[in-house]
């Protein structure tokens, strides 16, 4: 129901206008609808201290949640977004047949480490992911972590028919686990740490990535957007690697802002911060990320490994050409705009 309400609500910007209409492509338009997600990141702090605001004054900005990325795909076909933070895998099917968005990587938020895990249920009688068969467990389609189960089942020896997969968000995986609907889930913080209480981690992203199957939450921009205005992309880069200084050097203003916008104590938020994994703004340019202009980096290999991966699943029709992807990361100006 929430995600039918969801997807309404996006139809319905696009409907009605608010720049929606023109995909943020007129560049006389000057406003930015963003669109985040409820997961400790630096991207929560540029919104919380209005980071972006200041940077461009003169801009209408306008902040939605989202509750996964499988919504925020939704909202780039409609025309209803110009910049988000979604992760790897929901990039991925974006790039990849039968969605095709036209979007670009211009950001990489964080690397999943702690912060996104596989969790059974006490009383589930689950021990390890392969006790999973037979099952039913919990993940938000599309999302990094429905990724990063199907990667850990295989990885067990199961297939996803030895088990029950069903789609559910964050807040809704929370109320199925509290009623015992459902035996063990894969999501992200701040859902995970509840669920930690009364559950036992099977496997982590952290652990994921180390065995070849990492996962990242990534800032894309619609590519319309990027063409209409390059300096507000610029902008938003900078105040994105800002955030990223602030976490590094400054703990309290992290956690203090990043526990404004989950409702967490600066402790609380602190501790789920310290679970992620953060880049220098430096490294965003490096050939083992985003790269630059003359240099691709390996950003678009992990993406097409994704894409297989979901397409070896039958999630997606059909896996996109490296040089496609690597057109799809957006490196103009790097390393220079972000230091």
């Amino acid at each position: 129901m929430k995600k039918l309400a969801a997807l309404l609500s996006v139809l319905l910007l696009a409907a009605c206008g608010d720049g929606a209409a023109s995909g943020g492509g007129d560049p006389a338009e000057k406003s930015i609808r963003l669109a985040y997600q409820a997961f400790p990141s630096g991207d929560l702090i540029v919104k919380n201290q209005g980071l972006l605001e200041k940077a461009l004054p003169d801009y209408k900005i306008t902040w939605t949640k989202f509750d996964s990325g499988a919504s925020i795909n939704t909202a780039f076909v409609a025309g209803a977004v110009d910049i988000a933070a979604i992760g790897s895998s929901p990039v991925a099917r974006g790039l990849s047949a039968p969605l095709n968005i036209p979007y670009q990587v211009a950001f990489v938020l964080d690397v999943a480490g702690d912060n996104e895990a596989l969790v059974a249920r006490n009383g589930s009688n689950v021990t390890d992911v392969a006790s999973l068969k037979g099952k039913k467990v919990a993940t938000s389609f599309a999302s990094t972590s429905h990724y990063s189960l199907l990667a850990a089942i295989e990885q067990a020896g199961l297939k996803e028919s030895d088990l029950t997969v069903v789609d559910l968000e964050p807040q809704d995986i929370l109320a199925a686990w509290t009623r015992g609907d459902i035996d063990a889930a894969y999501t992200w913080l701040p859902t995970l740490d509840e669920l930690k209480k009364t559950g036992k981690v099977l496997i982590t992203s952290r652990e994921l990535a180390a065995s070849g199957k990492p996962t990242l939450d990534l800032g894309v921009v619609s590519t319309a957007f990027i063409d209409a205005h390059p300096e507000a992309v610029d902008a938003w880069r900078k105040v994105e690697a800002q955030a990223l200084d602030i976490i590094a050097n400054d703990p309290t203003a992290a956690s203090t802002a990043v526990g404004k916008e989950l409702n967490l104590t600066p402790e609380e938020a602190l501790g789920q911060l310290k679970q992620g994994v953060f880049l220098k703004p430096a490294d965003l340019s490096s050939a083992e990320w985003l790269g630059t202009e003359d240099s691709p980096g390996k950003l678009a290999d992990n993406l097409v490994s994704a894409a297989e991966f979901l397409k070896a699943q039958q999630k997606i029709d059909a896996v996109p050409a490296l040089d496609v992807v690597q057109k799809a990361v957006y490196t103009k100006g790097l390393p220079g705009v972000l230091g």
